[in-house]
């Protein structure tokens, strides 16, 4: 896969630049968005491709095809421009804007995890499930800071409750629930983007997602402004619990 040799082969060594939202992108990011376009263009040509990197202005563009491809190229550009190796690929297939496909290269275990509705979740060659541990104090749940203030009580609460992993990659926390690394997630800051191919995962790894703003699905359009979306997953009681100490 020429994309993760890229990936590990400029590890820790590309240039990062701020974009107009704060967010950091590499030449990496722009290369493997590229490569990815290129071979899908090729593959499947009726097919439309989205990603952050590659979008030049941030009007709108419809979703008018049946299948589309929503990619990023790096999640967690952050760690992988200063060398920690939380990050990931992510590259997720829609149909009708629904998930129902998606393929995450995880740098950290040099594994790549994919699966979506009725095809099992594979992590590498091992078909996996999401734990079903009950919740309890030593429930694992992966969780960033949320940008806005507001909700810092309901990030004190989770720690008081839970043992927090915060990998600074959002695919990778969701992904990770989808295979049995952690027992949930909450996420405040996410964008589509972030985390359409691991959404494709969720369901039938045996968790549950559910979204504490509007679903981002179907996605009628590929936008720079798209909202952020916050959720919780886990599985059934997980998430209940979870909704729970949040109080939504």
């Amino acid at each position: 896969m020429a994309e993760s040799e890229l990936m590990h082969r400029e590890f820790g060594r590309a240039r990062a630049e701020i974009k107009y939202d704060g967010t950091k992108v590499t030449p990496v990011d722009v290369a493997i968005s590229q490569h990815l376009q290129d071979a899908i263009a090729k593959a499947f040509p009726e097919d439309q491709f989205f990603s952050e990197e590659l979008t030049p202005t941030e009007t709108p563009t419809p979703v008018t095809s049946r299948f589309c491809w929503v990619c990023d190229p790096i999640d967690g550009t952050n760690n992988y421009a200063n060398g920690i190796a939380h990050c990931a690929i992510s590259l997720a297939l829609l149909e009708h804007g629904e998930p129902v496909y998606g393929v995450i290269y995880d740098l950290a275990r040099r594994k790549l995890i994919h699966g979506g509705p009725g095809r099992g979740v594979w992590d590498g060659d091992q078909q996996v499930k999401a734990r079903p541990d009950s919740p309890s104090g030593h429930s694992l749940i992966g969780f960033h800071s949320p940008v806005d203030k507001v909700y810092a009580g309901e990030g004190k609460r989770l720690i008081e409750n839970f043992k927090i992993r915060g990998l600074g990659s959002s695919t990778l926390h969701l992904a990770y629930v989808a295979i049995g690394l952690l027992d949930g997630v909450v996420e405040h800051n996410n964008r589509l983007w972030d985390i359409a191919a691991a959404c494709a995962l969720v369901e039938e790894s045996g968790a549950k997602i559910h979204y504490l703003t509007a679903s981002p699905y179907p996605m009628k359009e590929f936008t720079l402004k798209a909202p952020r979306v916050q959720y919780v997953t886990g599985n059934a009681a997980t998430v209940v619990k979870l909704r729970e100490i949040l109080g939504r």
